[in-house]
């Protein structure tokens, strides 16, 4: 198949991976939320389940092009299996945790961990090596699919060659996993509400990581924290910063578990901003956003003890009715 972006068709049949589908599209491959997805290709990543329609034969339509409504590691590397199988399939189980990455913040192997920031940096719109990005993100998306598919096969063979674009990621995702295994990062579980509690040292690296392409997060890298829990929620601890976030993974058609549903946290969000003393607002971003938080605006650090809101979120977590199902077609 082809890449067209995503704009340009509209009235041509095509093949939608990783996002929405339009009037044309004859086949839609994504975990995207509320979609239907092909019966026998149901998985976790968009990729797998572009690697998976290469064995199917009788899927194969009339449509001779490939598109996807934004830019991303999983959405990349489900393009690249349609436009360029045989060297995807030589790929085949780098790619799919490169997918993984950039979507759920997990790796198996490191060189994944590094093309997917590799791609991050390209899609970086102030610091790409492209240059900026135009102010339309539709044109930037279209822009990053043309050069990276091209480069996708370099980069997972060569990373060591964009050692420039990762480096200093890569220090981050190092120094948070040393603190985790030596035990100055606490992770303690809460399975029955599928949590993961996080207490940070103050020294612990505040920089964070990517998320997905263009995205950024603060505190220790998001890949340590997730490849050490299991839990699909996180509440870090940082002495009086507090911050909670639903993972990726609940937002999705997931299929290897079946995330516990997530709950509108905006009741709550109310409650903790009445128990502040200093003025801090507490905001829950919707339950349906990608990787929703609840975190404190108008001040650094609550005037909650950790102790009490922890009992809070938990006792609102158990109770709460779920607010979220990814799995229903509309």
């Amino acid at each position: 198949m082809r890449y067209a972006p995503y704009l340009d068709v509209a009235t041509e049949p095509h093949v939608i991976v990783d996002g929405a589908p339009t009037a044309a599209t004859v086949l839609t491959l994504s975990h995207w939320p509320h979609l239907a997805v092909p019966a026998g290709l149901e998985a976790d990543l968009s990729a797998e389940m572009a690697f998976g329609y290469l064995q199917r034969p009788d899927l194969h339509g009339r449509a001779e092009v490939v598109s996807n409504n934004h830019f991303d590691q999983d959405g990349l590397v489900a393009v690249f299996a349609l436009v360029d199988p045989s060297a995807a399939l030589a790929r085949r189980d780098l790619l799919v945790d490169v997918a993984a990455a950039g979507d759920f913040a997990t790796y198996r192997w490191r060189d994944a961990a590094r093309v997917s920031m590799t791609i991050a940096a390209f899609a970086d719109p102030v610091g790409s090596p492209l240059g900026p990005a135009p102010a339309d993100y539709d044109e930037w998306a279209a822009v990053l699919y043309e050069e990276l598919l091209g480069r996708l096969g370099e980069i997972c063979d060569h990373p060591d060659r964009y050692r420039h674009l990762w480096a200093d990621e890569d220090a981050t995702l190092a120094e948070s996993e040393r603190l985790i295994s030596s035990g100055a990062v606490r992770i303690d579980e809460v399975p029955d509400l599928d949590l993961s509690v996080v207490n940070v040292p103050d020294h612990a690296p505040r920089t964070g990581g990517h998320r997905f392409a263009s995205q950024r997060v603060g505190g220790l890298h998001p890949m340590a924290v997730h490849n050490a829990t299991r839990c699909l929620s996180i509440l870090s601890i940082r002495g009086g910063a507090l911050e909670f976030a639903y993972r990726y993974e609940s937002w999705v058609q997931y299929r290897s578990v079946r995330p516990r549903p997530r709950a509108d946290l905006g009741p709550l969000a109310a409650q903790l901003s009445a128990a502040e003393t200093s003025g801090g607002r507490w905001i829950f971003e919707g339950v349906g956003a990608l990787i929703p938080r609840l975190y404190l605006a108008d001040a650094e650090e609550s005037t909650l003890p950790a102790a009490r809101f922890r009992s809070m979120l938990e006792a609102y977590l158990g109770s709460a009715p779920p607010g979220w199902d990814p799995y229903t077609v509309v």
